[in-house]
This record gives structure tokens, C-alpha cells and sequence, in this order.
């Protein structure tokens, strides 16, 4: 049992439920990043969703477009985030997803990406620009590696388009909450409380909830339906606003502390 099955167990029996934090490897840097890393962990985070910068990332808002491009300005590569998470496996436990694009993962080699992940301590991938149609060759590797490949569903996906990512995915299913990129406005709870038992009815892989969520409140809402809520662009902008000040560990810290003492 890898550590994104065991953390969702222990969460469950627990009555309690995950809490995923987004934050950019390489913004402002990845000495930084490390620090970030334990200081999310310390606060309450359940799992770690690290993104690696990429040069076009369709699915991101404005927020996380620009710390990727921070990132990136830094010198982030797809290896040195490897070496980071190889680093600060000394220290955390909980499991860490890399998120990027496919790009990325394919000129650095499909089966070299995966195997070298799970040897750095990588516990998962989420590649929004991959779908299930064009990713056996990816999944196969995965699997063969012990990687989790969790892929997303959105407001949109249809019963056929369900039953199709489900297939795929492995880890948790990560369901988009509203049609746009990261960082919008979260618009319709209704939808995401009917959404959630559509796609439990195809799956016994946990649903965890991502996008628009911007603070305690959307968290504790959405934690009453889903196993697991995912915030990103609310803390990326912290570390935004908040780069090269003594006060960001902290501040992050405080965010984070609040956002899991929400979920219900």
C-alpha cells in the first residue's frame, strides 16, 4: 500500500478528510521550497501537490502562470525538483504529487520520469494535458513503478467520461469543481455536492475537490461532500506576495493551520 492509499485510510478511519496544498517547486527558489514544504506539512497538510514549472500552463490561472514563471526564472528544472523531493524525504512523510505538463515528462523519458520519481520519494502525477485516450504508454510505466496517476474530471465529463478517467487513475480522482483554470471564482456547490456521489457510484478511489477554492470557508463547505480538498492558487499567492520576507514561512503556515481546521 503506497502512501496516498494509507493517508486517505488513516484519514477515513479518522473521520476526517485530506487536505491537498498546491505550491510551485522553484518560486522563489527551491532552497525556499523545501522550507515551504515542512512548514505546509507542519501546519496540517495531508499530501504535497508539487508543481514543476512549464513554460504553458493551459490549466493554470494568472496566479500560478506567474509564479511558473518565476520558477523558471530561478533555473527550476523537472530534475532538480527530483533532487528536492529526495531532500526533503529526510524530514516528511506525507505523500508528495508532482503536477505538470506532458511536455515535460516526455523529453525527460516516460519510464526514466517514473522510475526516478518513485526512487526521489514522488508518490504521484497529475498531468492535466494528458487524457486517459493517449496515456497507457505513461500509465503502464506508472504502474510498473509504483507512481500513482491521478487524472482530473470537471463539472462537464459525462457518465461515459467517468467511467473512462476512473479506469485510468489511481491514488484519488481529482475533480476540477468549476470549467476554467485554477485560481477562478467558485461558482456552484450544488453542482459539485451532485458530482461527487456520480462518480463515487464508478470508483472506490477517494474524490478529492480542486480549483476556486480560496479559503476556510469553500474549504469546510466542500470537505462535508469530498474526501480530500485541494488548494492552490490562495497559497501560491501568498508565497507571491510574500517572497523574500521573514514573515512568508509563517504567514503560509497560518493559511494552511486554517484551511485544515476547517474541513469537516
Amino acid at each position: 500500500m503506497g502512501r496516498i492509499e494509507e493517508t486517505f485510510q488513516r484519514l477515513k478511519s479518522d473521520n476526517d478528510k485530506a487536505l491537498i496544498t498546491y505550491i510551485m517547486a522553484g518560486d522563489p527558489d527551491l532552497d525556499t521550497t523545501g522550507f515551504l514544504i515542512e512548514t505546509i506539512v507542519k501546519a496540517g497538510s495531508d499530501i504535497i501537490e508539487l508543481g514543476v514549472p512549464f513554460s504553458d500552463p493551459v490549466a493554470d490561472g494568472p496566479t500560478i502562470q506567474a509564479a511558473s514563471a518565476r520558477a523558471l526564472k530561478s533555473g527550476t528544472t523537472l530534475k532538480g525538483v527530483l533532487s528536492l523531493v529526495k531532500k526533503v524525504r529526510k524530514k516528511v512523510d506525507v505523500p508528495i504529487i508532482i503536477m505538470t505538463y506532458y511536455n515535460i515528462i516526455f523529453q525527460y523519458g516516460l519510464k526514466k520520469f517514473t522510475v526516478d520519481a518513485v526512487r526521489s520519494g514522488v508518490d504521484g502525477a497529475i498531468i492535466p494535458d494528458l487524457p486517459p485516450e493517449e496515456s497507457s504508454e505513461f500509465v503502464g510505466h506508472a504502474r510498473e513503478a509504483g507512481l500513482a496517476t491521478v487524472f482530473l474530471l470537471a463539472p462537464t465529463s459525462t457518465e461515459e467520461r467517468i467511467k473512462k478517467v476512473t479506469g485510468s487513475a489511481s491514488g484519488f480522482v481529482y475533480y476540477v469543481s468549476m470549467t476554467g483554470i485554477t485560481g477562478g471564482r467558485l461558482a456552484n456547490m450544488q453542482e459539485i455536492k451532485e458530482k461527487i456521489p456520480q462518480i463515487q457510484m464508478h470508483t472506490d478511489l477517494p474524490v478529492a475537490v480542486g480549483f476556486g477554492i480560496s479559503g476556510p470557508e469553500a474549504a469546510r463547505k466542500i470537505s462535508r461532500w469530498a474526501d480530500g480538498v485541494i488548494v492552490g492558487s490562495a497559497v501560491v499567492r501568498i508565497v507571491g506576495d510574500n517572497r523574500g520576507r521573514k514573515q512568508l514561512l509563517s504567514k503560509v503556515g497560518k493559511f494552511v493551520g486554517s484551511l485544515k481546521g476547517a474541513l469537516v
